[in-house]
């Protein structure tokens, strides 16, 4: 049983060197399914960044918009709670 454990340690193997491998050029299919999932990823990207920009910009143009007006989002906002609350009381 303990002549199992004295064993040599494991020779590497050589390995032929390798050779660089010419890859074949891709077909029609494989050129668009690759075309296709770089301009999703773009998209994606893109969307990420325009999205946030495009909501705070909304919201920019909202406040200058009722600043304009002479008014504020506040201000909106409990005028149109006092009619929702007239509203409830008249039915």
């Amino acid at each position: 049983m303990t002549s199992d454990m004295q064993e040599e340690p494991l020779t590497p193997v050589a390995t032929p060197p390798q050779t660089p491998v010419r890859a074949a050029p891709l077909s029609a299919r494989e050129q668009r399914r690759r075309r296709r999932r770089a301009r999703h990823r773009g998209e994606e990207i893109l969307g990420w960044i325009l999205v946030p920009l495009i909501l705070i910009g909304a919201v920019w143009g909202l406040n200058a918009v009722l600043e304009a007006m002479g008014t504020s989002p506040g201000v909106v906002w409990d005028q149109l709670m006092q009619v929702k609350a007239a509203l409830e009381k008249k039915m």
